[in-house]
């Protein structure tokens, strides 16, 4: 009798700051017979760590991480670790972070108020090496103009991370320890993000962040 071969199943590491969201998440995935969850993670060294030991096919990572940024975590686990494929699963809006995780290698970009259905067909093109992004944001980003472009475009990653922790109401020496630089540098990017946005005090550049933040929620 013919041998009925067992289909493949795809390991999948979830990176997310939420307890709930990640055992939420690896139910959801569980039901997928091609895919299993290999470990979960809630902040960059963490994940870093269950990769090297799991060796995860893709990884589900958020933006906002315990420690650190998604973002960052991207860059440095495709540096390292440059055949895992990597799909982005966050509340950021698409339009600011979508192109950015791309550049920094991930594959796949998913907003959390789309439908549950929309990951598992992600995921699945990600593993086959195709691009994912929601089809109202793939029309829009390639053909945003100078009048629609958020000014927070003109931030670099680092910039950008900068202006969201101060949003959540961290100081300099905060934001150094979380993202693993100096006091120094963190003023440097304080000072570009003024510059860049036009602002004329670090009083008001709180409160243009902070307002940036609450949107967002």
């Amino acid at each position: 009798m013919e041998k009925v071969k067992r289909r493949a199943t795809s390991k999948i590491l979830i990176v997310d700051d939420h307890p709930a969201v990640r055992e939420g998440l690896a139910l959801r995935l569980c039901q997928q017979p091609d895919l299993t969850v290999c470990g979960e993670a809630g902040e960059v060294v963490e994940a870093i760590q269950k990769v090297e030991e799991t060796k995860p096919d893709l990884a589900i990572i958020d933006l906002t991480l315990k420690n650190g940024h998604g973002l960052e975590l991207i860059k440095r686990l495709k540096a390292h670790h440059p055949e895992i494929k990597i799909l982005v699963w966050s509340m950021h809006p698409e339009s600011l972070y979508a192109e950015r995780v791309f550049h920094a290698g991930a594959l796949g970009y998913v907003n959390k108020e789309n439908a549950t259905e929309e990951i598992i067909t992600a995921i699945h093109k990600v593993l086959n090496g195709e691009t994912h992004l929601n089809e109202s944001a793939a029309r829009s980003l390639p053909g945003v103009t100078a009048g629609g472009m958020s000014p927070l475009n003109c931030l670099s990653d680092r910039e950008l991370e900068t202006f969201e922790l101060l949003g959540k109401g961290m100081n300099t020496q905060q934001i150094a320890a979380r993202l693993h630089l100096s006091p120094k540098t963190v003023e440097t990017y304080r000072a570009r993000i003024k510059d860049k946005l036009h602002l004329d005090s670090g009083t008001e550049l709180m409160q243009r962040a902070i307002q940036w933040v609450m949107e967002k929620q």
